[in-house]
């Protein structure tokens, strides 16, 4: 399935993408959820009547032109975040390749939809853009095998933009990156989240940014240094893993801090996250008043 949160006049509800339309999944079938988290943590037998619930020639839909997409997973618990994950982009940065996962967070107030503008802070002045493949949690787990059970764990994947203030995150002798890396608006998502049945391969999806129609990331997840299984194992020996839970896995070279000159966001650009088999996050850039 392709989930979604919409906006209706009920107020958020989850979705299926059918076509063009999102079905309104608690419009059609009272007995369903109303929030995608909660779908994640239904058994398959809730999961199995939303699916036929989308297929219903009496489904409540609206027409996608028409929609307000919100992000997919409007209300996460956890937005966990891996760096240096992609062979090519540390080789980029000069970094050695990482023998770990480097982990870093952000909070829920720099969560935005697809359409959704990013704001550049007043106070941030090299505001770099990173296009990821993000891991959407859908079942409870601690201390996961890093093995190929580990999928179990997976309740869809999702576009992801993370926003990375670099004159913040690499300020000081510490270099605290999650200062960097929070700002209002600085983790767009979406515009929908797809469940593994119809991606089943994560370690094998193109992934690229562009920049008013310029493409300055395009790679692989087959660069990932840490697949899935790892990073749930990792993650989990230290915290317990929740439905709804969002990891962002890095992202590919390209980096505007990195190039030579630098591309920087500015107002008025139009950043576009596409990953294979997701579809396109599109969100505009303004400068804060």
């Amino acid at each position: 399935m392709r989930l979604a949160t919409i906006l209706t006049p009920h107020g958020q509800r989850a979705a299926v993408q059918v076509g063009e339309s999102f079905v309104d999944l608690h419009a059609t079938d009272p007995g369903l959820p109303t929030c995608v988290k909660s779908l994640l943590a239904a058994s398959p037998a809730v999961r199995a009547a939303a699916s036929a619930a989308a297929q219903s020639p009496t489904a409540v839909k609206y027409a996608g032109n028409a929609v307000t997409l919100l992000p997919p997973v409007p209300n996460p618990g956890k937005i966990l975040c891996i760096g240096l994950n992609y062979r090519d982009h540390a080789i980029e940065g000069g970094k050695a390749i990482p023998t770990e996962p480097v982990l870093f967070g952000k909070f829920p107030n720099t969560l935005i939809a697809t359409g959704e503008p990013i704001l550049l802070p007043k106070v941030a002045h090299k505001v770099d853009y990173e296009a990821e493949l993000v891991i959407v949690i859908g079942k409870t787990g601690k201390h996961i095998p890093n093995d190929p059970t580990a999928f179990g764990y997976v309740g869809g994947y999702t576009c992801g933009h993370d926003v990375s203030a670099r004159d913040w995150q690499f300020r000081g002798e510490e270099k605290q990156w999650i200062i960097g890396k929070t700002f209002d608006t600085f983790a767009p998502t979406g515009p929908v989240l797809v469940t593994p049945d119809e991606l089943p391969d994560p370690h094998n999806l193109q992934i690229q940014l562009r920049l008013n129609g310029t493409t300055l990331q395009n790679s692989n997840t087959r660069e990932f240094i840490f697949g899935v299984p790892h990073l749930l194992w990792f993650l989990s020996q230290v915290v317990t893993l929740e439905p709804g839970d969002l990891i962002f896995t890095g992202t590919p070279p390209g980096v505007g801090i990195a190039r030579k000159p630098q591309i920087l966001l500015k107002p008025g650009d139009i950043a576009e996250v596409e990953i294979q088999g997701i579809g396109v996050l599109r969100n505009p850039v303004v400068g804060e008043s």
